[in-house]
């Protein structure tokens, strides 16, 4: 039973690591990459689809991202929903493709997305330490209904805050990383 609560504590605690590895792709950096674009929905049929579903997203250039949508007639809504995202980009379209040249980031809004970037690493470790409150909740309670010793809730409490320092000193080097990333001209 403790096993069990230990790992789930575990399993979720990873996913908050990659959550915050999620919301760090979103958060751009002077270089072009694809997973920039992974948050624009664009209206395809009635629907709000994913732009990576319906278009191929390259970098041209270090600088350059290139979006070609598999049906032409949706170069223009392509380029609404990239022109709407609060991502600060400006595409052009040249009938074919679709051009998004990355802007260089000034000392500004480097400094406003390491902000950023930091409260996405507060909530991940927020996130964590709710996560290990969950877990000695659920010992407390093997506890109270006498399923488990004193000292096998101790022990337990303890794998799950050594699992929580684990976690979050991961948090803290995923962080560290894109803060250098941010940083760097």
């Amino acid at each position: 039973m403790i096993e069990d609560i230990i790992k789930d504590a575990g399993q979720r605690m990873e996913k908050s690591i990659q959550s915050l590895e999620t919301a760090f792709n979103k958060i751009r950096t002077g270089r072009a990459h694809p997973s920039l674009l992974d948050g624009i929905q664009v209206p395809y049929y009635g629907a709000d689809t994913p732009l990576n579903q319906l278009a191929n997203i390259t970098v041209e250039e270090s600088r350059v991202l290139v979006v070609v949508p598999w049906e032409r007639q949706l170069i223009g809504d392509v380029e609404k929903a990239i022109m709407k995202s609060d991502l600060g980009l400006n595409p052009s379209n040249n009938g074919e493709s679709i051009r998004i040249p990355m802007p260089a980031l000034t000392e500004e809004t480097r400094r406003g997305y390491t902000k950023q970037a930091k409260a996405e690493a507060e909530n991940a470790r927020v996130a964590i330490r709710n996560i290990r409150r969950d877990a000695n909740n659920q010992v407390k309670d093997l506890l109270k209904e006498k399923e488990i010793s004193e000292d096998d809730q101790r022990r337990a409490e303890e794998r799950i805050q050594k699992q929580t320092d684990k976690h979050i000193a991961d948090v803290d080097a995923v962080y560290e990383e894109k803060e250098k990333d941010l940083m760097s001209i």
